[in-house]
């Protein structure tokens, strides 16, 4: 398959809260239970998250039905992945890396992303798209500094980090 990756306008939002829900469903029983809400993703939030900065690429299949979305947003001197997702049924495709390469070339601000440290699949899939965890103490500073979450996520998650975080770190 080679995927076409392209911005999500306003018309994609009821899809794009429909992969986002249906894929959020691996995370079920995996993430604590006081984290998990029903549906994972209202259509109001993801909403709010767009007012909020974050611009979301999707990816199309042959057919031009959207089947990945994944966000990037500017905060301060970096830009985080957010909400990224793909239909169980592409899983495994090469949609989430089209994705995920594609939000890599269009900034050159360091990339990093939180997931939940539960979910090995997701930490593995970053992993392998070249990102590397940061130690506990450094998740912890990032999460306070660049997202708006409640203490029980910050403390259920991990941060991973592109190679370009790490040698802006590095320098300063």
């Amino acid at each position: 398959m080679s995927p076409n990756i392209r911005r999500c306008t306003d018309d994609d939002v009821a899809e794009m809260v429909s992969i986002i829900n249906e894929a959020a469903e691996a995370y079920r029983g995996i993430i604590p239970v006081d984290r998990w809400h029903e549906p994972y993703m209202p259509e109001a939030e993801l909403r709010d998250e767009i007012a909020a900065g974050v611009e979301f690429l999707g990816c199309e299949d042959e057919r031009g039905d959207l089947i990945g979305v994944m966000g990037v947003q500017p905060v301060q001197d970096v830009s985080l992945i957010r909400h990224a997702y793909v239909r169980p049924a592409a899983q495994g495709t090469g949609v989430g890396g089209a994705l995920i390469a594609a939000i890599t070339e269009m900034t050159d601000r360091p990339l990093l992303v939180g997931t939940w440290a539960a979910a090995g699949w997701a930490i593995k899939f970053y992993e392998k798209h070249g990102f590397t965890l940061v130690t506990p103490n450094q998740k912890e500073s990032l999460l306070r500094k660049y997202w708006s979450i409640p203490d029980r996520q910050i403390e259920t998650s991990v941060v991973l980090a592109d190679q370009r975080w790490f040698n802006y770190v590095a320098v300063y």
